[in-house]
């Protein structure tokens, strides 16, 4: 099959690659490689979370079962199968549509690229995936929230074994014939022997023998803005290498650190301001050092009354989102008021604030009411009565229960 160029050239000793305009007898047929990516909604440059990511939000609207059309979801399905595959698109981004399909071994059909992202097959078994992938290897990635904010790049080292000779095939272990196991017996006294199965000492259960060294790795690991706690950044096929196995990957768990003054929610900040009785009545300023260095100064407008338990937001000066950080979420303000502690007013104060606040004109009494002063309470006193009431009550009716002999008494009328 040819694909591109004069379809005669081997006739006339040009070597065609195989790959689309690939010959050199003639003119280069065009190759679209940029279909695919249109089909997805996402730029060349994508990454391949973000290409992950466009194709659950289409699938999730256009599949079959939610009324969308077939065809234009499989056609959804071919393109993410060969973006998220490196070798698929790099094929691809060079030779188009043709040229991935014929690099790519055939691809595994459209249920694989579904069920990586969705979960489980739709149509039966599936067919050999090629040789297993080994264990990936997870690292916590302590992160302050300044980071996570600003974004930020880190270089990491890993340790991780290598084969010596990438080409050295592995010897199978006459030990255990291959199986990494070996069995052993034990006595445990007279006439009684028992089995067990262990780890094969000749190859440390690995089944095979071939020279392995340490490696040393430096990582640089890219903390996005707007990361949060227990997103993953994911380096593919960076973890021990196994012979007959594909490396597992390196993944890092980004862990957010605690901060002194803001609190972190969704893609918001909260951060707590005490203000003194005199602010909340007449107005405030107040200084707010961000995660970005900016110094932002917050006022109230004249007039405006802050109560325990305000919540005021300064707008889109949270945190960026995670994808998109032009986009932010708001910077949430509660406000904790400050009443002036117990005889810290002189009286005069007292007079000047009654005169200057609004008041509500007192219940007339009459002339022998009562005359009360309030005494504090708490909650922790008023449980603590609570309690002391209900046990005297439990020990009132005990004792009228013992009077009876636990025999109601019966009234008789005339």
């Amino acid at each position: 099959m040819f694909f591109g160029g004069n379809p005669f050239e081997h006739m006339h000793g040009g070597g065609g690659g195989g790959m689309p305009g690939g010959g050199r007898g003639g003119p280069r047929e065009e190759v679209d490689t940029t279909s695919y990516y249109e089909a997805l909604g996402v730029e060349k440059t994508a990454t391949a979370a973000e290409i992950k990511k466009a194709f659950r939000k289409l699938a999730m609207k256009k599949h079959p079962d939610r009324g969308g059309n077939k065809e234009e979801f499989q056609a959804l399905q071919s393109a993410a199968e060969v973006l998220m595959d490196p070798e698929k698109r790099e094929l691809y981004d060079k030779f188009g549509k043709e040229g991935a399909e014929q690099g790519g071994g055939g691809g595994g059909g459209s249920d694989d690229i579904f069920s990586q992202l969705f979960g489980g097959g739709r149509g039966g078994r599936r067919g050999p995936q090629g040789p297993p992938k080994g264990e990936n290897i997870t690292h916590p990635l302590k992160c302050s929230l300044e980071d996570l904010y600003n974004g930020k790049t880190v270089k990491l080292a890993i340790n991780r074994e290598v084969q010596v000779d990438p080409t050295e095939k592995a010897r199978q272990c006459s030990t255990c014939n291959g199986q990494g196991a070996v069995m052993r017996m034990r006595q445990l006294g007279p006439g009684m022997i028992q089995q067990f199965q262990t780890a094969c000492p000749q190859c440390k259960g690995k089944g095979h023998s071939v020279r392995m060294k340490k490696e040393r790795k430096i990582l640089e690991v890219c903390i996005e803005k707007g990361m949060k706690h227990g997103s993953k950044i994911k380096f593919m096929g960076e973890a021990d290498q196994m012979p007959g196995q594909l490396p597992g990957d390196v993944v890092f768990v980004v862990q957010q650190k605690e901060h002194d003054v803001f609190k972190r929610k969704a893609h918001h900040l909260i951060m707590e301001h005490k203000v003194t009785l005199a602010e909340a009545l007449t107005g405030l300023e107040i200084v707010v050092k961000h995660l970005d260095g900016r110094e932002l100064l917050i006022k109230t407008k004249p007039g405006q009354v802050i109560t325990p338990g305000t919540l005021k937001r300064v707008a889109s000066e949270g945190m960026p989102m995670h994808g998109n950080p032009f986009v932010k979420g708001n910077l949430i303000v509660a406000f904790d008021v400050q009443f002036p502690k117990e005889g810290t007013l002189s009286a005069d104060a007292c007079k000047a604030l009654r005169a200057a606040l609004p008041t509500v004109p007192p219940t007339p009494a009459t002339d022998d009411a009562d005359e009360y002063d309030l005494d504090n309470f708490s909650p922790e006193m008023l449980k603590a009565d609570l309690e002391q009431n209900r046990s005297a009550y439990d020990s009132d009716d005990e004792e009228e229960g013992g009077r009876g002999g636990g025999q109601g008494v019966q009234c008789q009328q005339s």
